[in-house]
């Protein structure tokens, strides 16, 4: 009886790195974001805006302040930031979720891509989208709040660096998740209460200490910290700190990304 034998795994004809198919997979994803703009942008600006002029008509009328920053102004960053993480995790965990759950994962999975590529064509596209609708609400609210920076540097570098995490944790659980309840769960119960419990809204020396010391341990409040301190040159923690948790937390998670791919985990038979 004959066998038929195992079928030679395909690599790109140059034998290096396949850019034209990571190209082709980023420009699919940020194609499919775009043609639903409302919904990929306004909704944010919308959000991020009532935010504002709900805090604003709850607070700003006593004067208030957060670390001597007038308070819509200390809101600013928090704000941003948020948008553009939920983005960056909704689209990297609902691009395949959506591809598993209607059984199309495979025209992505047999073109020559490596795990490496797959990884970078799913995270630069959930990126490209958070750091877009970033700017788009940072635009919005400049109509509002008054635009101050302190260092270009440390913004775009919390930026991207947050936008690489939550993309990061998004592909990982859409790759673990074998429904949308399970990707839901963890948007629910994990990354809003790490968005909202890191000091977006509020300086932690508001808070009592026991819960400076529990903050101090989310990554997430050392990515808006950081982020606030390219505005305002003020921070809560520590900036090398938060900057090194970044770069380890980040590449720990692409690294885990990749083996997701390298293994098939839960998207090939």
């Amino acid at each position: 009886m004959k066998t038929t034998p195992a079928r030679a795994l395909t690599n790109p004809i140059s034998g290096g790195w396949n850019w034209l198919g990571m190209w082709s997979l980023y420009t699919r994803e940020v194609r499919r974001f775009c043609k639903i703009a409302a919904q990929t942008f306004l909704a944010p600006v919308i959000t991020a805006l009532l935010f504002l002029a709900i805090f604003n008509l709850a607070f700003e009328g006593d004067g208030r302040s957060a670390a001597e920053i007038p308070f819509l102004e200390f809101l600013f960053p928090g704000l941003t930031l948020m948008a553009l993480m939920t983005s960056c995790f909704a689209n990297a965990s609902f691009a395949v979720m959506f591809e598993k759950i209607v059984r199309t994962i495979v025209d992505t999975l047999m073109p020559p891509l490596s795990p490496t590529e797959l990884t970078a064509g799913y995270v630069l596209s959930s990126t490209t989208r958070g750091l877009l609708v970033g700017v788009a609400v940072g635009v919005a609210m400049t109509f509002f709040v008054p635009l101050h920076i302190h260092a270009w540097g440390f913004v775009i570098f919390h930026a991207v660096s947050a936008a690489l995490f939550m993309s990061s944790t998004g592909l990982i659980t859409a790759l673990w998740a074998e429904k949308v309840d399970h990707v839901a769960s963890i948007n629910n119960f994990a990354i809003l209460p790490l968005t909202f419990l890191s000091g977006t809204f509020y300086s932690i020396q508001h808070v009592p200490e026991i819960f400076q010391k529990i903050i101090l341990l989310n990554p997430v409040f050392y990515m808006i910290d950081g982020f606030r301190y390219g505005f305002f040159g003020y921070a809560d923690g520590s900036i090398v700190t938060g900057i090194i948790l970044m770069i380890v937390l980040n590449t720990l998670l692409l690294l885990l990304c990749r083996h997701l791919f390298a293994i098939g985990y839960k998207i090939k038979a």
